[in-house]
Parts: structure tokens; sequence; C-alpha cells
């Protein structure tokens, strides 16, 4: 995690990360203020807090109440050496509290994460740059690089040198990657969280059998993810990448919407206009990009070339983000590496779309054929010794498809994951299947996992399939639990040999689709020095259904966008036409702001918080219209998940407007009582918005600029180094096709001068 600090008056510092300002201070006896706890009173304070979480975490996990559980902590300093000391940690029980539970309370401080690094000793590295937000440096582990390095299987170099370009090509971007944890609670499966320090929105998770291929995951999909510039998707990039010479990419093309708001020609081909518009209801302002938002400018569309012939198509940029989220995306050493990558994905989450809707039973793998792994046995065995029994299936559906499924039972509370995971090779395969179900996730984790049904609705139902693309943690039927299944086993091989495996392996991936009547369209990037590509099977590798085209398309914060953001300066005939929009918009009232208009507030502030049905609310309070504000606080109090403060605002408004909208009852009455229950600064804030002096309390000022919005203009900060990437390699590329393109001058010389003497 990397925290600025700034200095300020005094001896007052500030420090800066992802969200947060903490503030320190030193005691008047230090020459400070005393306005703030100084910073080795913030680190004793760490190590109690975390304890205390965790105690937190296992009594949720028990529905243990913690009201009558108190933890304190002291330090005692050795009075020769101040630096040496006992941190004494204390917990007070309840009487009645089970002698087991007694004993994991406390066994659960002994897994405080500030506990182990200080005991482990941190090491410190003090150095001096030039710039701090121009440094770049690796923040990833040393890997050290002997002989021919390390080389697995899928991968065309050895995990050190791959690592190694990965970590060059991000610090080449400016991008200051960091370790934000690692797991490994069973053998042979690691996992880590990596993400940008400067924006921690841009985060992936990697898995595999070692830390150093749990690594070169993590910085394969971070990098995937810049090229197709996933981390950004659904937001609003501002009006300065909106209006330059390219949004996405410099090889894009922008298409004006047609008279009557039709498709224009040259988007996509027939084959996709079949499966997209197959009734003839999309319009040219569905597939207006969200991100940049310039209707003006019209269609932003994409160039994929199609597999089956090599022909250019071009893609909207809106349908790709509305239907395909991370799908089939991938990054390589090599191209064919990439594909191979891009295409074992797509068929892992079709497969396994297939079986859970289809409520599939799949065959066991015998345990001969898995005794060829002892590594995964390893891991297996690992997670069935903490008492969760695993099932390993094969998910080929009979030998026609690179996938296979490992599948975790927790007794504990009677839930399942199903995690699958393809590639050409059955031991890849296997593997990923293993550490996708352990990625990122602590015993205590596989907790939350949902229970198997019989209702096949639920299995079915669109939303169940977007949870088990996410994080696998949709519902599972219990049909796919029976002995008898629907497929027999195959020990199946799709595996290329020799050096050119990669290629092979692509090869024989895009022959299956072919086989399936499916076309495949691919982007190639590498302007940002990276083999990176795309892959789109449409009516096949879609996540969300293409009907949200219309229905539930991102671009709806077109409608709403500026004028939320210029929420403070609306006259009250606009804020009366967009309180009028949201309510004939149909949209959800649970909505989150910040989903719906593509902005990323702090999660810590009223605006990272705010709902549909709250800013409605407040633009009743701005227009007076009581009685309607008055039926919407009421469902805000009911059904709302909000912070104490904002809860105790609205439950002050509630009652301010009830004695308001009630002929018979006088405010001056209740206010000295209401004052003493909610305190003067709350009830002032509520009669000043019931009368109209106070508006849109708790919302700051902010504007389509994105003033005050420092989380959304870090991700854009972050977009912009891609778009100059970008811009430069685009750059270079014309000047050599100028170059090459200019004819030669040379001298005028005779024929025969240019022939070898003899």
């Amino acid at each position: 995690m990397e925290i600025k600090v700034n200095f300020l008056d005094n001896l007052r510092l500030e420090a800066k990360f992802d969200d947060f300002t903490v503030v320190a201070d030193q005691p008047i006896r230090y020459k400070g203020d005393g306005s703030a706890p100084g910073p080795f009173d913030y680190f004793l304070a760490s190590s109690a807090l975390c304890a205390a979480y965790f105690v937190k975490l296992y009594c949720n996990t028990r529905n243990i109440p913690t009201d009558n559980i108190r933890l304190s902590q002291n330090n005692i300093v050795d009075p020769e050496d101040r630096y040496k000391q006992i941190f004494k940690i204390q917990v007070e029980l309840p009487a009645d509290i089970s002698e087991k539970d007694r004993l994991g309370i406390l066994r659960s401080i002994e897994r405080c994460t500030v506990k182990k690094v200080v005991q482990t000793g941190p090491d410190f590295v003090i150095e001096e740059v030039e710039n701090l937000d121009a440094d770049a440096q690796s923040l990833l582990m040393p890997v050290q690089t002997e002989g021919e390095g390390t080389r697995i299987l899928g991968k065309d170099l050895p995990l050190e040198q791959t690592i190694a370009n990965m970590s060059g090509l991000l610090a080449g971007l400016g991008m200051k990657i960091e370790i934000a944890s690692w797991r490994n609670i069973v053998p042979n499966v690691w996992s880590l969280h990596i993400r940008d320090a400067q924006s921690p929105l841009c985060f992936t998770n990697g898995k595999g059998a070692t830390k150093e291929a749990a690594l070169a995951s993590a910085l394969g999909e971070f990098i995937e993810r810049l090229n197709c510039n996933f981390f950004y998707n659904d937001q609003f990039w501002g009006e300065d990448i909106a209006n330059a010479d390219f949004v996405h990419y410099p090889n894009e093309r922008w298409f004006k919407i047609g008279r009557n708001d039709d498709l224009p020609v040259g988007l996509l081909d027939s084959y996709c206009l079949d499966i997209y518009n197959p009734e003839g209801e999309l319009r040219g302002s569905n597939l207006i990009d969200t991100n940049s938002g310039n209707a003006e400018r019209g269609i932003c569309a994409l160039p994929y070339v199609r597999q089956s012939d090599g022909k250019e198509v071009f893609f909207p940029s809106n349908l790709i983000e509305n239907l395909f989220l991370s799908n089939g995306m991938s990054a390589g050493n090599t191209l064919a590496e990439a594909q191979v990558q891009c295409l074992s994905e797509i068929f892992e989450r079709a497969v396994k779309r297939e079986i859970l809707e289809g409520e599939l039973a799949l065959p066991d793998v015998p345990d001969a054929v898995l005794a060829q792994y002892p590594g995964i046995v390893a891991g297996i065995k690992g997670l069935e010794e903490q008492g969760f029994p695993v099932l390993v299936k094969d998910a080929s559906l009979g030998g026609r498809f690179p996938v296979m499924c490992v599948t975790l039972m927790n007794p504990r509370s009677g839930g399942v994951f199903a995690s699958f995971g393809a590639h050409p090779s059955l031991e890849v395969a296997l593997e990923r299947s293993l550490t996708e179900l352990l990625q990122g996730r602590s015993f205590e984790g596989l907790n939350d996992l949902p229970q198997p049904t019989f209702e096949s609705q639920a299995v079915t139902e669109p939303n169940n399939f977007v949870e088990h693309f996410i994080d696998s943690s949709g519902v599972v039927s219990w049909r796919f639990f029976s002995a008898k299944a629907d497929y027999d086993f195959v020990e199946w091989d799709f595996s290329g040999q020799g050096a050119d495996s990669n290629q092979q392996e692509a090869d024989i991936l895009f022959g299956i689709l072919k086989d399936l009547g499916k076309e495949a369209y691919m982007a190639t990037y590498t302007d940002l020095g990276a083999n990176a590509c795309r892959i789109l099977v449409p009516g096949y590798s879609e996540v969300y259904p293409v009907e949200d085209l219309i229905w539930d398309n991102t671009n709806k914060a077109l409608d709403f966008r500026a004028d939320i953001l210029n929420l403070h300066s609306l006259t009250d005939e606009q804020l009366q036409a967009l309180v009028e929009r949201l309510e004939e918009s149909e949209l959800d009232d649970y909505t989150d702001i910040k989903t719906l208009i593509g902005i990323e507030f702090d999660d810590n502030t009223t605006w990272g918080q705010l709902t549909i049905l709250e800013l409605k609310l407040l633009i009743y309070l701005a227009l007076e219209q009581l009685e309607e504000a008055k039926e919407l606080v009421e469902a805000f109090l009911q059904f709302n998940d909000n912070t104490v403060e904002r809860g105790l605002f609205y439950q002050a408004l509630n009652v301010v407007l009830e004695v308001l909208l009630d002929d018979e009852l006088e405010l001056a009455d209740f206010e000295p009582n209401f004052r003493r229950m909610f305190g003067n600064e709350r009830m002032d804030a509520v009669v000043g918005s019931v009368k109209g002096d106070v508006r849109f309390y708790g919302l700051t000022p902010t504007n389509m600029q994105l003033a005050g919005l420092d989380r959304h203009l870090r991700l854009i900060d972050s977009y912009k180094k891609l778009h100059a990437a970008r811009a430069k390699a685009a750059a270079s590329v014309a000047r050599n096709n100028e170059a090459t393109a200019k004819p030669l001058l040379q001298p005028s010389r005779p024929r025969s001068a240019w022939r070898k003497k003899p």
C-alpha cells in the first residue's frame, strides 16, 4: 500500500492512502499541538485493532455476540531498552461462552497480521528518488534467475523471465504495482492480490501451484486488463479524453447515427446483427459508449478480425463492455500463448454455464488418473484434512471440451463451491480448477458459500451465472451431485507438441468453435509492449443477456450524469426535470448513483453511499415538496443500508416532516426535545433542509470536471498513461509508414552503373 505524507502546520502530518486521510500530531510537551495521536500511538493501536478484528471475525462466523466481549492492550517497556517491549493483549469473555470458543477466540488473536509482521521483523529500505510520482520501480518480490529458469506447461518463457518482462513493461507505463496479500492455505495452491499503488481500483488476482506461477498469473491478468481497458469499463473518462483524437484506441472508428436513430451501415456483420438485433429493436442511441458519453461524435467502434476469413468487423465498444465483461481477454509471452488462454477461458465459462443451467451430473475422475498429479492430490488432501470434502469431476462433456471441475463442500455451513478450469492439457485444467477454488480465500471465507438447491429457477436465472462468472459464488443444483453421471469419464488431451505447441493448441480450440458453428472475432494489442488479445464469440461468450443492450444498457448514465454531477448548480426547473426523469426511468431505487453514472466516489463519503432513492429524496427536499420527501424517508429508514450517522439524520428528518405535515402540530413545540435527542448540529441540518436553506445535505459540490473526486481522478490518471502510450505508438507507426511510402532520392546514374563489376 502506498502511503503519501504531507507536512502540515507545526508538527502535524497528514497520511493519505486509498480513500482515507489520517492526521498525526505530537503532545504539547513535545512541542506539538496535541490535536491528534502520534505516529507511535497509531502503531500501538493497530495491533489492538487487528486483534479485535480477528476476534470479531471468529465470532461472526459462529453467530457469537460480541456485546459482552472486551479487549485491551498494554505495552510494557523494558527499562534498559525502550525498543524492546511486550504487548500484553487481554480479553474478557462472558461466563457462559463454551470452553471450545474460549480457546478459539484466543487462537484467533494469534492470527493478527500486525502481530505476525512485527514478530517476523520487517526490513526497511530508505532511499532518495527524484520524483515520487514518476518513480515506478517494482514493488514486487525479487525473482532470482539461475540457469534456464522455471518452465511450466502453457508458458513460452520461463516464469522468471515472464515476471521480469511484465514488471518492466508496467514500470515503463508508470504503473507502481504492489502486492496487497498472499494466500497459501494448502500445499501447492498459491494466490495473491496485486494493485496499482496510485490507483487501487486497478487490481487483479493471480493463482498458481507456486508463488512464482501465481505472480506471473496476476501480472498477466493486470496487463491483459490494461490492454483491453477493463479497469475503466463503465466509467466516465472525463471531457478531455471524450474529445481527444481517439478515446479507446487509435484505430477506432466513429459512426454517425442514422436520421431515425437507425444503426449506421458498417457496424458489425450480418452474423452478429442476427444475434444482437434479431427483431430490429436495437437503436443507434443504445450503442453510444458510456466512457466518453459523446453522443454528437456518434458510436465508437473497435476493429476485430473475423477468424473464418480474416475480414475486419467493427464492434461498438458499448456492446463489448455491456455483454462480455472480462471474458476472452489475455496477455502472453507470445500471441499464441495469449490466444490459448483466451479460448480456454471462453470454453471454461460456456461449458460451466451449460453444466450448471442444465443441472448436469459429471463423472468423477478416477483415483488412478489423479495419482498422476501428486501436487494436485496434496492440495486436495490439505482441504480434506481441514474438513472440506472435495469432488474432482471431468467437465469435458464426453471429451468434447478441455474443461475440469473441482467442487468443495462445507459441512459446517452446508454450502458448496464448484470451481472450473480449462486448458488443452488436462493437468493444467485440473490445476486451474483447484487454484481458482482457493484464490484469495481463507478457510473462514469458505463459510459463506451458498447452499445447493433443487429449485431449477434459482440455478437457471441469468444473475446466477453472473455470480458464477465474477467469483464462482452462485447457486449449484443438488442434481449436480448425483452419482449417476450424464457423461462417461474421458481422459482427454487437446495439447500440442514441440516448440509451437501453443499455436497448435490455439488452432485446435478455434477448430472446436468452428465445429460448433460459431464465428470468432479477435483484436490484438501490442502498442503497450505486450502480446495481448481479446476474442469475442457472439452467441457463446457473452456474460450478460443480449437484451441488456436495450433494457439495461450502461449508457443510461448519459441521461443523468451531467445533471447529477452539476446538482448544486441546477435551477428548480432543472431539478424538477431530473427527478421526473428518475421517476419515469423505472430504475431500481436502490441502485447506487456511482453505478448509475459511472463515477467512482470515495466509499467514505455520502456520494459513495448515495442511491437513487436518497437522491430523489434530497431533490424533493430542495424543491420543498415535503409530502414526496416524507414517503421516501420512510422507505429509506425501512430498507436502506447506510451509515449510522446518515440513518440518524433521516430519523430526525422523518419526525420533523411528521410534525410539519400535521396541521395540528407545531415544530416549535417539539424542537427543543428533538435537539436533545439528535443534537444541535444534526437538527440544524434537518431544519435547514426542510426550509430550503440547506440543499443536498452531505453531498459536496462537484461538476463535469470531477472537482474534488480524487478517487475517480486517480483512475483517469491511470488511464491517461495508457492513452499517452497508445498515442506515442500510433505516431511512431505513422512515421514509419510515411518513411516507407517516400521514394528514396538517388543521383541520376546510367543503368549500366548498377551492374556488378566482373
